[in-house]
């Protein structure tokens, strides 16, 4: 190989790896599995080995992946929370004893082994045995704050007990994670709800401990189990096996198939009875963890800018199988995302039968080449979600085309786009048939225009029946129409359409959330109603001037010129203007007790959620941030406020407690 060729393809590499980072770490949906990642990685490690010219500080290999997202306030570990070197193999279990050795001459060394849990890493801060911070791993020396979110788990103490209770300043490591079982029973509930389900439990978990809302991840199924103290000034401990005791007796749950092993024979052996029942644990389960005992011989060891030389990750086996693809088609998803899908020849892998496969979107597709008529090696990710790790490019059949992508809706034959930075096509069409049912059951939901009674064995029932065709058409429902869908009497139909009735009045922020623009959620609709005040005015705006409204930008403001200016989707806002629903934001009370004023919200209000705090705010006249500056009025403070709390004070913005803010703004 070349040396040009070399640095192309160790930049291929770095820039692949650190894609795979973000997903994985930042956005809790991985595309490749373990076993592809850390060949990529093993890959890079080997050039650099060989080629030591082209080493880089920044590279995948010297650093964590991963960085912090952004919804969360950035926070610094006490120490940086690394990731682990790995063995794929009993042999290269017995390589890193082996250095280990050498490196200790003479030093007796024991082990513990661990099961290494596929969940979420969290960092837990204690001053003197209270509770004060929770954060994510992040890049590893800079997480998240998810304070709020870690303090409603019951599996997180708030008060410790036994020595560790007495420290200082005291961080511990664990993985946050969701029961097989329960992430079972949270997909079922998310589906029969019409929301998104997640891929994997590691992708729930994480998505569950980064919700904005604290009472969310109160209400998920989450587990934690503690691994390290990772800061403890003042304490002394001899062993890893001593430190696992002591978080036990503080009160933490620590993972009852840890080991203390005598030697690298029984290492070994412990990670094969591992492997072998890994199917039979309450939780995924991709590996085992080996570290070396004695904390002293640890610190002697050190680290890498990467990981530990006192420990290492034995991956476990990947479960693959080859086929072929017999074709691809593209399926509409209830909101409107055009997903690439590949029919297969039917293959048994990891105990079920696999026939087709998701591509994701067009620039995986592209990635891997997937062409029809190709073999390719699938996997399926935390043993649950197939998918293409590669396509055998010596078996691919001749005349093979790489895939065009339509342009068109396959379903209604509406434009598709892809917005600017987005990696999916999305339909645009309002009325696309293969949307109509989540498009209503999201135009009636509380956060939407709230129509009381429009649930999901409704809308099916009111679009089987073809009675509604989109937003507009519910408002020509009548009682006697009603009456003749399933479950419905006299009262219920009379209170179904007095809902329906009653909706026309909630204004255009309401409505411009209700109708399914891309990108416009909650948060832009007010900020577009608040500029425009009428869907009028909104219609009429070009993309400079949205893009000039705080808090748009220029890609969101494409995309809502580009909704706007579709034929279909104007057709459905005149018809429900003609039916009768308000297309102009009511004014905010000028006279209210926080008329004019800025607040932000931290921390979990007992008895309100988010939406409902905020909903008060805006009642009284104020604005809601999602930030604190010197232009902030009030912060309003509950349980586990996080560094917002700290901002808030450094710049000496008025507090109100739950009470104070109950007092000034009336009930909810």
């Amino acid at each position: 190989m070349a040396r040009a060729d070399v640095r192309r393809r160790v930049t291929r590499l770095r820039t692949e790896i650190r894609r795979h980072d973000r997903l994985y770490y930042e956005r809790a949906r991985p595309e490749v599995s373990d076993a592809e990642y850390d060949a990529l990685v093993r890959e890079l490690r080997a050039l650099e080995a060989r080629h030591p010219g082209l080493v880089t500080p920044e590279s995948p290999t010297r650093r964590p992946g991963g960085r912090p997202a952004r919804a969360f306030a950035p926070v610094a570990h006490r120490v940086a929370m690394l990731s682990l070197d790995n063995a794929a193999s009993a042999a290269e279990l017995r390589e890193f004893g082996a250095r280990v050795a050498r490196a200790l001459p003479g030093a007796r060394l024991a082990w513990v082994g661990e099961p290494k849990i596929d969940g979420l890493g969290v960092a837990l801060l204690y001053r003197r045995g209270r509770f004060v911070r929770g954060a994510t791993r992040g890049d590893g020396r800079v997480g998240e704050d998810v304070t709020a979110n870690l303090a409603a788990l019951r599996a997180v103490p708030k008060a410790l007990r036994g020595r560790l209770a007495r420290v200082e300043d005291l961080e511990v490591r664990g993985e946050a994670f969701m029961p097989r079982a329960a992430f079972e029973r949270l997909n079922r509930a998310l589906e029969a709800a019409r929301e998104p389900v997640f891929a994997n439990p590691r992708n729930a978990a994480a998505g569950s401990v980064r919700q904005k809302d604290a009472a969310v991840t109160a209400g998920r199924p989450l587990d934690v189990f503690l691994y390290e103290i990772s800061h403890a000034p003042g304490l002394a401990l001899a062993s890893h096996w001593a430190a696992l005791g002591a978080l036990r007796r503080a009160g933490f749950r620590t993972n009852p198939l840890n080991r203390r092993l005598a030697d690298l024979a029984q290492v070994i052996a412990y990670c094969e009875r591992l492997a072998r029942g890994r199917d039979g644990l309450e939780y995924d389960a991709d590996g085992a963890v080996v570290k070396v005992d004695r904390l002293a011989l640890q610190r002697r060891l050190g680290s890498t800018s990467h990981h530990p030389r006192w420990a290492v990750a034995l991956k476990f086996r990947a479960r693959q199988a080859t086929t072929v693809v017999e074709g691809i088609h593209v399926q509409v998803g209830k909101t409107g995302i055009l997903t690439p899908v590949a029919t297969l020849r039917p293959v048994h892998l990891a105990g079920v039968v696999i026939s087709s496969v998701t591509l994701h979107n067009e620039d995986e597709i592209r990635r891997k080449d997937v062409r029809v008529g190709d073999t390719v090696l699938l996997a399926r990710a935390g043993d649950v979600i197939p998918h293409v790790v590669e396509v055998v490019r010596a078996r691919r059949p001749r005349g093979a085309r790489p895939f065009r992508f339509p342009r068109r809706c396959p379903a209604c034959g509406g434009r598709a786009v892809r917005p600017p930075g987005a990696a999916s096509w999305v339909c645009t069409s309002g009325a696309c048939p293969a949307q109509r049912e989540e498009r209503l059951r999201h135009f009636g939901s509380r956060r939407a225009m709230a129509i009381d009674g429009l649930g999901e064995a409704t809308v099916a029932a009111l679009v089987a029946r073809g009675l509604v065709r989109d937003f507009a058409g519910l408002y020509h429902l009548g009682v006697g129409e009603v009456r003749r869908l399933p479950g419905f009497a006299r009262k219920s139909a009379e209170n179904l359409v007095g809902a329906i009735a009653a909706s026309r009045h909630r204004g255009l922020a309401r409505l411009l959330g209700a109708v399914g623009m891309p990108g416009v959620g909650e948060h832009v609709a007010r900020l577009l109603a608040a500029r425009f005040g009428t869907l009028e005015r909104l219609a009429r705006a070009s993309r400079a001037e949205l893009a000039r409204v705080r808090g748009i930008g220029p890609v969101l403001a494409r995309s809502v010129a580009g909704w706007l200016a579709d034929r279909g989707n104007r057709r459905v806002l005149a018809r429900l203007a003609a039916a009768g629903v308000a297309t102009r934001e009511p004014r905010a009370p000028a006279r209210g007790p926080l008329a004019g004023k800025t607040v932000v919200l931290t921390g979990a209000l007992a008895g309100l959620t988010r939406e409902a705090a905020e909903a008060l705010v805006r009642r009284a006249g104020g604005r809601v941030s999602g930030a604190v500056s010197r232009r902030t009025d009030y912060v309003v403070v509950g349980a586990a406020p996080g560094s917002t709390l700290d901002t808030a004070r450094r710049l000496g913005v008025a507090e109100l407690d739950a009470r104070a803010f109950a007092r000034l703004v009336g009930p909810a």
